[in-house]
């Protein structure tokens, strides 16, 4: 298909993610505060949606404990600045299994639970948008796996959907894109889906452009699509996104660096990535016109 490049464009800043980078960089918050204040950072240098796992404050284990959550939450929406809060839904479904000859039982590092445990958090913070990773998938590790069935996702699909929180459909291949439309047929998932394009996660699809644009070529005319990619390739991939007529998204549970040698921080990657949009002619937008687009509701905080 032709490109028809974005001309009103959002930032999306991966805020701190799952994954061992708190040992490679000392900018990759872990404790809530730490959390929140990159969050409020990055949204003061231009991103209008922050996406945030949370990480045990003294190990930078992943969790997914309901207080730090609860705490990242509070703290982002008692600051005066704007953003569109995005919490992970993806953990609870990972399996490591105990080697190629002895697969069970499965060892440690494995966090299987159900889809209300899954998604126990966003009942009970209510962010505007949560994500949905639309498929298991093998990554880099030897033998873990990251699980998601399809009973497992239209359940968690379903109670998303009934809370008001609208789904970010978090696509690592076609396949998963195939099932996110079929999520949408079914009604679990509202027409006017939300997805991310993770591009050149082991063993996903890779980042080539060719790939990118099957991907892209598979998302539906009446959906929104962000896209990434990982380490070195995350700023080019900011300029094949808003070509592609996409989103963007950037930030350190993708990539550590911003220049060779030098270790970003949050509001770094996002500051580079507005300048890239810019330079390119289009537009930054801000937190209320995604909310407009994508038919959100802003949540107050709570007292």
């Amino acid at each position: 298909m032709p490109l028809s490049m974005n001309r009103e464009v959002f930032i999306t800043c991966a805020v701190t993610g799952s994954g061992g980078t708190q040992d490679r960089s000392p900018h990759v918050p872990r404790s809530p505060k730490q959390i929140a204040d990159s969050a409020i950072a990055a949204a003061k240098a231009g991103a209008a949606v922050v996406h945030c796992h949370v990480r045990d404050p003294e190990t930078g284990a992943p969790s997914r404990d309901l207080g730090y959550y609860r705490e990242v939450t509070d703290r982002i929406r008692d600051s005066e600045v704007d953003m569109v809060l995005n919490l992970t839904a993806g953990m609870g479904g990972d399996i490591v299994f105990g080697g190629v000859e002895n697969p069970l039982p499965t060892v440690d590092g494995t966090d299987m639970v159900g889809a209300t445990e899954r998604v126990a958090h966003v009942a009970e913070c209510l962010p505007e948008i949560c994500t949905l990773d639309c498929g298991t998938m093998n990554f880099a590790e030897a033998d873990y796996v990251m699980t998601n069935t399809p009973g497992m996702l239209r359940s968690m699909g379903k109670m998303m959907t009934d809370l008001g929180v609208k789904p970010e459909i978090e696509a690592f291949d076609t396949g998963h894109l195939w099932f996110a439309k079929e999520l949408v047929k079914e009604g679990v998932l509202a027409p006017d889906a939300l997805v991310q394009l993770c591009m050149g996660v082991p063993w996903g699809a890779p980042d080539d452009l060719n790939t990118f644009m099957a991907m892209v070529n598979n998302v539906p005319d009446e959906w929104t699509f962000s896209a990434f990619s990982l380490g070195r390739n995350q700023m080019a991939y900011v300029a094949a996104a808003v070509l592609a007529g996409g989103n963007v998204r950037v930030g350190l549970e993708d990539n550590l660096w911003l220049d060779k040698g030098v270790l970003a921080e949050n509001w770094q990657l996002v500051e580079r990535a507005g300048t890239i949009i810019e330079n390119m002619g289009a537009r930054v937008i801000g937190p209320a016109e995604v909310r407009e687009k994508l038919g959100l509701v802003k949540r107050a905080p709570q007292g």
